[in-house]
């Protein structure tokens, strides 16, 4: 039997130009952060060409674990630990009225003429933000058969929340989480690479899209993988209505990360090897972590990509990178038009438009500019000419252009960008 996707709602806009909210937008509320003032981001956010933004709507927290949530106090991770981390380098620490915070999310949108894409990023790192374990500790007792449809029961009550308070409107669709195959939705599934964990997890999501499409027929609804995974691409879910994909490419980054081994058990680590890209006086790995150990449970970042990120010396890092990009140039130019042909291909087969949440080259510490630089702005404006090539729904500038990171700063970057997705024309770069 075919299945028919549920159609993409008339008022969205034509093409999605998303920017990355994450879980930032409820975790960097705090004294003088990027989302102290959500109209402020907003505005910011259209002034550079965004019509869409994309959030961890925190939806197991907050329609789902029972907490009360009145008075949800997040903040850093303890001490100096992740405050030289992407993501991670949450400045202040702040108390918001969960629900109360995500029905002003959807009011100031609708207050600037713009849409949201509702996922979960509740499985790899949301809770590690919280004052206790108790959020963190009622997910992972989900049983890891039933936790992405434990998300999509708390998604679809949440479509009710809004909608209840006249808001539906703003939502462009809902994932039921963020990078299905990188995180802890996978626990208890067979060993193997991140493209057999997208087969092996498909019945959990087929269950997981059924369980919102039964609630919410109206909703468009879909799961949301890292990379393209064009080796597993056969364990994407029949049933969902856009297909979301993040083709960071990584490349010479890669060779960095399997250089140092920034991925594997600290006791691997190389403490020695690493003193080329390490500050000088940095701990050793081992005393490195948060304030209380359950906060490692919390998220999936291994422990040693944040102590390097965390006490990387970013210049360094960024030399290792440009000196040798030159060997990797075309091989990630020619992975991304790959991986967004795949993309298409599927999209087209299954009559679902194409969105890329998530891009380009990868994980790089908060201080280098590797991705900011000419080299990355120009993956950027490639990335774009690709995306209109593929004739994507939506995508982004670069996963670092938000708020939370300093590209935010590159307003010309982001309005040319995002222009030419806009009125799908290439930049044509050289």
């Amino acid at each position: 039997m075919s299945y028919q996707p549920v159609p993409i709602p008339s008022h969205l806009p034509d093409r999605l130009t998303i920017t990355l909210w994450d879980f930032s937008w409820y975790v960097r509320t705090g004294p003088g952060e990027p989302f102290e003032d959500l109209d402020r981001a907003f505005a910011e956010a259209v002034e550079r060409g965004y019509n869409t933004v994309r959030i961890c709507a925190m939806p197991y927290l907050l329609f789902g674990s029972g907490l009360d949530t009145s008075a949800l106090r997040l903040g850093p991770l303890g001490g100096a630990y992740g405050q030289r981390v992407r993501w991670y380098d949450v400045g202040a620490p702040t108390v918001i009225d969960g629900r109360g915070h995500l029905l002003a999310l959807f009011e100031a949108a609708r207050r600037h003429d713009c849409f949201i894409i509702v996922s979960s990023w509740e499985y790899q790192q949301s809770s590690s933000f919280a004052e206790t374990s108790d959020w963190c500790d009622r997910l992972l007792a989900i049983d890891p058969e039933d936790r992405a449809e434990s998300q999509a029961v708390a998604l679809a009550e949440l479509v009710d929340f809004v909608a209840a308070h006249d808001l539906a409107d703003r939502i462009a669709f809902v994932e039921v989480h963020n990078e299905v195959q990188a995180g802890h939705l996978t626990e208890g599934l067979p060993a193997g690479t991140m493209d057999d964990k997208v087969v092996a997890l498909r019945p959990r999501l087929e269950r997981a899209v059924d369980a919102f499409h039964a609630r919410q027929p109206s909703v468009p609804v879909t799961v949301n993988y890292a990379h393209v995974p064009v080796g597993g691409m056969r364990g994407i879910p029949e049933t969902i209505d856009v297909l979301v994909t993040h083709p960071y490419v990584y490349g010479v980054l890669d060779a960095f990360i399997a250089e140092y081994g920034l991925r594997g058990p600290v006791a691997e680590f190389d403490q020695a090897k690493a003193a080329d890209i390490l500050l000088p006086g940095a701990p050793p790995i081992e005393s490195w972590g948060p304030d209380a150990d359950w906060r490692r449970r919390a998220t999936i970042i291994s422990a040693p990509e944040i102590y390097v990120h965390d006490n990387g010396d970013a210049e360094a890092i960024d030399r290792w990178l440009y000196r040798r990009f030159p060997a990797w140039e075309q091989a990630m130019y020619d992975r991304l038009a790959l991986w967004l042909d795949a993309a298409r291909d599927w999209g087209l087969a299954h009559g679902v438009p194409i969105v890329f949440g998530e891009g380009w080259v990868g994980y790089t510490p908060r201080d280098g500019r590797f991705e900011e630089g000419p080299i990355g702005a120009e993956f950027c404006r490639r990335a774009i000419d690709e995306s209109v090539r593929v004739d994507a729904w939506g995508t982004i500038v670069c996963s670092n252009a938000a708020p939370q990171h300093a590209m935010w700063a590159d307003v010309a970057l982001q309005q040319q960008c995002n222009a030419a997705f806009a009125r799908r024309s290439l930049i044509r770069t050289a």
